[in-house]
């Protein structure tokens, strides 16, 4: 094994020690969001607007934080997000013990932020890596989520426990948890995070000269994305995502209109969540082995199977599988989708377009956060399902028919 070998494996390691304990954080928070969304406003219309702050502040940082990367390195850039991200989780917990809905949001605003950071670390892992190990690179990161899913939702209770005569509010527990997991990746960062990735990037960039990024300019965002497997890539990241936060962000609510305790809440979350993250290994290595194109496809099919599931029961175990399979699903479109996109970006086109995409795909999450609670209240949740998977069916239609060519293992 070369010595850009060993350092890449180095760099990926720590990338998903950081990705790990991040996602711990913001899914311990996630968990209760549209709960605390709805007990401080006093209306379940506005359960889905803490999360779609959370988000669309993460969509315009996003765009911010690429340029970030490019000035002050990866290194730099996500130590920057993660503290980002424990003040944001402080200013939640103060908002919850002062039942403060304003200064919440102000707090998810912060935790967006720093979530838009952290989310392009998996990028970081693609550009060390020589370009027929981008998928597994990728997946290795994300798959950082698993250690998230089992310890984030079930913090919340004993959390919520160990607080509640302080703040007079259980609630409150995970995101003092989640400020406590920030601060932790934000040292293995800082600390173990060297060399720079970009800098390896552009060795390897060097040593492995990609056969389909052929300019040797810096291509506008229109040339970019007017290329088939872009748009592929882009809308499968962007509608994947939009779809599985339209139906996870207010499961949570529909259960507890269904009076289920906090326990089975957060079951059915961490179901979704090993979802979302245990299998990155498999979609990793099969968009390496099997191609990008198949792995996007099979993720929006399985997005679509997850919508119709849901409208089954409101029981745990239903809802518990049908949450399984929308992470599942989300896992293939997203891994795919961020490995064909490093596919197609030189090493000076990389941080600034995957942060405009993670920007489009914050929006567009955003807008399904927001309108989960109004859906939600006006028609209900198997509606909200049945709207969901209307739009699951559109990457799976780019994948199939929108591409001029078959899109190469590698391309």
């Amino acid at each position: 094994m070369n010595d850009l070998e060993t350092v890449a494996r180095k760099i990926t390691g720590i990338l998903f020690a950081q990705q790990s304990l991040a996602s711990a954080g913001f899914i311990a928070a996630s968990t209760l969001n549209s709960i605390v969304g709805k007990e401080l406003s006093g209306h379940s219309n506005w359960a889905g607007v803490p999360t779609a702050v959370y988000l669309l502040a993460g969509a315009f940082a996003a765009f911010m934080w690429g340029y970030v990367y490019d000035a002050i390195g990866r290194r730099g850039g996500l130590t920057a997000g993660l503290s980002v991200g424990m003040v944001g989780s402080g200013v939640a917990f103060y908002a919850i013990a002062i039942h403060s809905f304003p200064v919440f949001l102000g707090g998810m605003v912060l935790m967006g932020v720093a979530n838009a950071a952290v989310q392009l670390g998996r990028f970081a892992a693609a550009e060390v890596n020589k370009p027929e190990h981008r998928g597994r690179a990728i997946s290795n990161v994300v798959i950082g989520g698993t250690v998230g899913s089992v310890i984030g939702p079930f913090v919340a209770g004993p959390a919520g426990a160990f607080v509640k005569p302080f703040t007079g509010d259980e609630l409150a527990g995970a995101y003092l948890v989640s400020l406590l997991l920030f601060a932790i990746a934000a040292v293995v960062v800082f600390i173990w995070l060297r060399p720079d990735p970009r800098e390896i990037g552009k060795l390897v960039a060097e040593k492995y000269p990609d056969t389909i990024v052929r300019s040797r300019t810096v291509r506008s965002m229109w040339q970019i994305f007017s290329q088939p497997a872009a748009r592929v890539a882009l809308v499968s990241m962007v509608l994947g995502q939009m779809v599985m936060v339209l139906v996870m962000v207010i499961t949570s609510l529909h259960m507890r209109d269904h009076n289920h305790m906090l326990g089975d809440i957060s079951i059915v979350i961490s179901a979704h969540t090993v979802g979302m993250y245990a299998f990155s290994i498999i979609s990793g290595r099969l968009a390496d082995s099997w191609g990008r194109k198949p792995v996007i496809i099979t993720g929006a099919a399985t997005l679509v199977l997850a919508c119709l599931a849901a409208t089954i029961s409101p029981d745990v175990l239903p809802l518990g599988v049908a949450l399984f399979l929308m992470g599942l699903g989300w896992n293939f479109c997203f891994v795919g989708g961020s490995t064909l996109l490093a596919d197609q970006l030189s090493p000076a086109e990389r941080a600034r377009t995957q942060g405009f995409n993670d920007l489009l795909v914050g929006l567009a999450s955003a807008t399904g956060s927001l309108s989960s609670g109004f859906i939600f209240a006006a028609l209900g949740y198997n509606t909200m399902a049945f709207i969901s998977a209307g739009f699951a069916l559109i990457p799976l239609i780019f994948a199939l028919f929108w591409t001029a060519k078959p899109i190469p293992h590698h391309a």
